[in-house]
């Protein structure tokens, strides 16, 4: 039995690469772990999209063994100010919330945008959206 979350984490990654909004925007750059140079620098060409934390809840009910999950998309752009990771960020949600996403092996009841976030990075040249999305996975 595949883990639940990492079975929904392939089909957003093929998903969001197979995205024409998306790919106008990052090409087909979505990493789970960012490419890094022996010294732990970005070597990735920015713009792109990774994967960061997820958390996940038991939510079992009436004999169905369910996972409450939150996980969140980043977006990393190194344009001047905000507009370009705020598109990539619409670009995401659009291509995930709301949309019908099938699991082989398990069953997605309920996935949908939260919130998102817009920071300026600790380097103060790159701006950062983390995109939380939220839902439940009945396991097979």
């Amino acid at each position: 039995m595949i883990d639940p979350v990492l079975e929904l984490q392939g089909v957003i990654t093929a998903r969001l690469k197979a995205n024409d909004d998306l790919r106008a925007l990052i090409d087909r750059r979505v990493y789970d772990s960012v490419p890094r140079d022996r010294d732990g620098g970005v070597t990735a060409k920015f713009p792109y999209v990774s994967f960061g934390p997820t958390t996940e809840l038991q939510d079992d009910a009436d004999c169905i063994a369910a996972t409450e999950f939150t996980l969140q998309i980043d977006a990393w752009s190194r344009e001047p100010g905000f507009p370009e990771v705020r598109r990539i960020a619409k670009a995401v949600k659009a291509a995930l919330h709301e949309q019908e996403i099938t699991l082989a092996e398990n069953a997605l009841a309920t996935f949908e945008w939260w919130r998102a976030d817009v920071i300026r990075a600790p380097d103060g040249i790159t701006s950062h959206a983390a995109i939380t999305f939220r839902g439940v996975i009945e396991q097979s």
